[in-house]
C-alpha cells in the first residue's frame, strides 16, 4: 500500500499538467452534475407503496369493504416481497395500499400489482385504478381557478377537460389532483304518473337513454372509385338530445323522454368543498411531482406551461391563480445550505491563514474543499441519488481539510529546514522535487489510513434499512464521497500545487496569535498535569451531568424545518354534514386571515373526487401561508402564532385540531397510515370492544401534557 501511494504521488508530480486536466475536468462534471442533482428540502423516508383506489358511488363502508376491499386484499396476499397491507374503506371508496421491502423498486412493486389486481374478483362496472408514482414529498404546487363570470361547474369542467390534460405533458408531473368545483352531469327527474299512463317502467327509461348515447361502426360503401365509410352517430350533447331520445311507440306514436320525465343540468353529489381566502367555493389544482425528479426543473417547466395556459389557452376571463409553490422551500434550502457551505470554507480559510501565516499554504488548503464538494456531486450523480438538507449539512470541512493540512504542513516544514540549513539564496534556485515526494510520501500514508478510518465508520450508517436508512444513508453517501474526493486530491493535486507555489522564500513564520495560544495551552496542559487527580474528577463530573442532560432531550421522527406554511387540521364529529362542516370551514378561515402575520388562507372540505385522499366531510385542512418572521410586526416567534390560533379557534366546541406544516404532515402521514405525527392503534377481532379500546385511549391522551389535541379515529 505504501508503494501504492508513493507511485502516485510520482506520478503527480511528474505530470502535473495531466493533473490539472483531471482537475477542470473533475470542476466541469461537479457543475453539471450540481445543476442536475434533484435538490429537495426533505429526504422521501417511505418505504416503496403501491396505492389502489377504487371507487362506488353511493355504496356504504360495509358494502364497499366486503364487495370491494377485501377482495382486492386477497388478490394481494400473493404479491411477492411486500411488508404490509394497509387498508382504508369509507363511503364509496376504497384505498388499498400495498407496502414493500426496501430493495424493492416501483416498477418491479407496480407490475406485480397490476397483473394481481385482475384476479379480484369485483362487481361489474366497479374498475380500480393504481395511484400515479409519488411519495409524500411530491406535493410541488398548488393552485385555484378564478372567474368573474364562470360558475364553479364550468370552472370544474375547465380544469378536468382543459387544464389537466395540458399539466400532464409537463416532464415529471406525476398527477393533477382536482379538489373542489361540482362535476357537470345530466339529471333525468322522472314523472312516476307519467310512467304508469304509457306504462313504461324506470329500467326502460335508463335503457332507452344508455342505448341511444353510443356510436354505432357501420361498413364501407363503394362507390366509383371512391369507398365511404358510413357509422350512425348517436352520443348525446346536450339537455334537449336526451328529452328527444325514443323510449317507447304505444301505436305508431313514439314516446319521448321529455314526455315522461324531466331533464336538466345538474352536478353529482360532491364530496368536498375548497376556498381560499374571501372566495367560500373554488376549484383547487394540486400538482404532485414524480418520484426522482428534481423538484427546481419541474416547477421551472410547469410555471412556463401555466403561463402559456393562462395566455394561449383558457378563456379571456379564466386564470390559474398559483396558492403554493414548492419552489419557494427548495431555494431556501439551496440558499440555507450555500450559505453555510460558502461560511464554512471562509472561516476554515481563515483559521488556516492564521495557524499557517503563509498565503500559499492557505491556497493549497482551501482549494480542496469545493474540489471535494463537486466530487461528491459527482458520486451522487452517479449513484442517482438526491440531496437536500440532512445529506448536505453533514458535511465536516474539518474532516475534509484535515488531510490537506497535515500534507501541506509536512512539505512546508521540510522546506523550511532545507532552506535553514543551505541558505535562502542557494534554497531558492535548488530543485525541491524530491524534498516534496518524500515529504508528501511520509505523510501520505497517515493521511490515506486517517480517511479510511473515518469512512470505514460510516458503514453501520450505510446498513441502516425502513424509514432510518432512507434518512440518514444520504447523509454517509455524501460525507463518504467527499472524504474520498479529498482524498484524491490531496494525494495528486496538493503535491503539484506545492511543488508549484513553494518555489522560494520559504519560512515557517510565528505570528502573535500562534504564540498566544501556544503559551496559554501550554500553561493549561501544566495546570491540568500538576493536579491530575482534580483533573480527572472534574472531566468525570461533566461527563456523568453530561449523560443526566441528555436523557431530558428529546427526540424527533424528521428535523424542524420551517416551512413558511402552517398545516392545519380540524376534525368534527364524523357524521357532520358537507354544509354544516363547509360553514365551520369558512368561520374559521375568516379568523385565521385576521392575523396580520398571515399571507393567505386556503380551507380544504372532504376529500377530492379522484378518491385520492381516504377521508369524509368531519375533516377540514387549513394550507396558512405566512409572511417571513422577520417581517412579523408583532415580534412572536413560529410556536407562539400558533399558540394563539389555537386559542382563537377553541372556541368551536368538539373538534379536535392538529398543527403541523404540509410537507412534514405528507411524510408523517406516509410513515404511519393516519393522519397525525403520533398514532396509537388498536388491533383486535371485535370491532366493538376495539372501538371501546381507543375511546378508552383517547382519555388517557387527553390528560397527558404531552398530547394538546388527540382524536380518535375509527378502525
Amino acid at each position: 500500500m505504501h508503494k501504492f501511494i508513493d507511485n502516485i504521488i510520482a506520478f503527480s508530480l511528474k505530470n502535473k499538467f495531466f493533473i490539472f486536466f483531471f482537475t477542470v475536468l473533475a470542476v466541469i462534471a461537479g457543475i453539471v452534475s450540481f445543476k442536475h442533482t434533484p435538490i429537495d428540502a426533505f429526504p422521501d423516508v417511505t418505504n416503496t407503496k403501491v396505492t389502489i383506489i377504487t371507487q362506488w358511488p353511493g355504496r356504504s363502508a360495509e358494502e364497499m369493504e366486503k364487495f370491494i376491499t377485501i377482495p382486492i386484499e386477497i388478490a394481494m396476499n400473493s404479491v411477492q416481497k411486500k411488508t404490509d397491507i394497509r387498508s382504508t374503506t369509507l363511503f364509496g371508496l376504497s384505498v388499498v395500499n400495498v407496502m414493500f421491502e426496501d430493495h424493492v423498486d416501483d416498477f418491479t412493486a407496480r407490475q406485480q400489482v397490476y397483473n394481481l389486481l385482475n384476479d379480484a374478483d369485483l362487481p361489474e362496472g366497479v374498475t380500480p385504478e393504481v395511484q400515479p408514482l409519488y411519495g409524500p414529498t411530491g406535493e410541488i404546487f398548488r393552485y385555484t381557478l378564478r372567474s368573474e363570470k364562470k360558475s364553479v361547474r364550468e370552472l370544474k369542467t375547465i380544469q378536468d377537460w382543459v387544464i389537466e390534460r395540458n399539466l400532464r405533458s409537463v416532464s415529471g408531473v406525476a398527477d393533477i389532483v382536482s379538489f373542489g368545483g361540482e362535476v357537470k352531469t345530466f339529471e333525468v327527474s322522472v314523472n312516476p304518473n307519467q310512467l304508469r299512463n304509457y306504462d313504461i317502467s324506470s329500467l326502460e327509461l335508463f335503457e332507452a337513454i344508455e342505448k341511444s348515447n353510443i356510436n354505432v361502426g357501420g361498413d364501407v360503401i363503394t362507390k366509383s372509385s371512391q369507398a365511404y365509410v358510413v357509422r350512425g352517430i348517436g352520443l348525446i350533447n346536450d339537455v334537449e338530445e336526451i328529452g328527444n331520445i325514443v323510449v317507447k311507440n304505444v301505436k305508431g306514436t313514439p314516446i319521448l323522454v321529455k314526455h315522461l320525465a324531466d331533464v336538466h343540468e345538474s352536478c353529482l353529489p360532491r364530496l368536498g368543498q375548497v376556498g381560499r381566502m374571501d372566495e367560500d367555493d373554488v376549484v383547487q389544482g394540486i400538482v404532485v411531482m414524480r418520484k426522482g425528479e428534481n423538484p427546481g426543473e419541474v416547477i421551472k417547466a410547469l410555471k412556463e406551461k401555466i403561463a402559456y395556459i393562462n395566455k394561449e389557452v383558457l378563456p379571456s376571463d379564466v386564470q390559474i391563480v398559483p396558492f403554493y409553490d414548492r419552489e419557494n422551500l427548495v431555494d431556501l434550502a439551496v440558499s440555507t445550505v450555500t450559505r453555510n457551505l460558502i461560511e464554512g470554507i471562509l472561516f476554515v480559510t481563515f483559521i488556516v491563514l492564521i495557524f499557517m501565516a503563509d498565503w500559499r499554504t492557505t491556497v493549497v488548503v482551501a482549494v480542496v474543499i469545493p474540489l471535494a464538494l463537486l466530487f461528491a456531486f459527482i458520486c451522487l450523480r452517479i449513484m442517482g441519488m438526491s440531496a437536500n438538507l440532512l445529506s448536505m449539512g453533514a458535511i465536516d470541512f474539518g474532516i475534509i481539510i484535515d488531510g490537506a493540512v497535515v500534507m501541506v504542513e509536512g512539505i512546508f516544514v521540510v522546506l523550511d529546514k532545507k532552506a535553514r540549513e543551505v541558505g535562502m539564496p542557494a534554497f531558492n534556485v535548488m530543485s525541491k522535487m524530491g524534498l516534496i515526494r518524500n515529504a508528501a510520501k511520509d505523510k501520505a500514508k497517515a493521511v490515506f489510513f486517517s480517511k479510511l478510518i473515518i469512512i470505514t465508520a460510516l458503514i453501520p450508517i450505510f446498513s441502516f434499512q425502513k424509514v432510518e436508512g432512507k434518512m440518514f444513508s444520504p447523509l454517509a453517501f455524501t460525507l463518504g464521497f467527499a472524504l474520498l474526493g479529498a482524498l484524491v486530491f490531496t494525494l495528486t493535486l496538493v503535491p503539484v500545487l506545492s511543488a508549484m507555489l513553494l518555489k522560494k522564500n520559504v519560512r515557517e513564520k510565528n505570528n502573535r496569535f500562534l504564540r498566544f495560544v501556544n503559551e496559554k495551552s501550554s500553561a493549561l496542559f501544566d495546570v491540568c498535569y500538576a493536579y491530575r487527580k482534580v483533573t480527572i474528577t472534574i472531566a468525570t463530573f461533566v461527563a456523568v451531568v453530561g449523560l443526566y442532560a441528555f436523557s431530558f432531550l428529546g427526540t424527533e421522527f424528521l428535523p424542524q424545518l420551517n416551512e413558511g406554511s402552517i398545516y392545519i387540521r380540524a376534525t368534527l364529529p364524523q357524521s357532520i354534514a358537507l354544509d354544516e362542516s363547509v360553514n365551520l370551514a369558512n368561520k374559521m378561515r375568516a379568523k385565521l386571515r385576521s392575523f396580520p402575520e398571515v399571507k393567505q388562507v386556503m380551507s380544504q372540505t372532504g376529500r377530492p373526487n379522484d378518491g385520492t385522499d381516504a377521508t369524509g366531510f368531519y375533516n377540514i385542512e387549513f394550507h396558512v401561508d405566512i409572511y417571513p418572521e422577520k417581517d412579523w410586526e408583532s415580534g412572536f416567534t413560529k410556536l407562539e402564532l400558533i399558540d394563539k390560533m389555537q386559542h382563537e379557534l377553541e372556541i368551536y366546541p368538539g373538534i379536535d385540531f392538529n398543527f403541523s406544516q404540509p410537507i412534514t404532515d405528507n411524510v408523517e402521514e406516509a410513515a404511519s397510515g393516519v393522519k397525525g405525527s403520533i398514532a396509537v392503534k388498536v388491533f383486535g377481532k371485535d370491532l366493538y370492544e376495539s372501538e371501546k379500546k381507543a375511546v378508552d385511549i383517547y382519555k388517557i391522551l387527553g390528560t397527558c401534557l404531552l398530547y394538546t389535541s388527540p382524536s380518535p379515529r375509527d378502525s
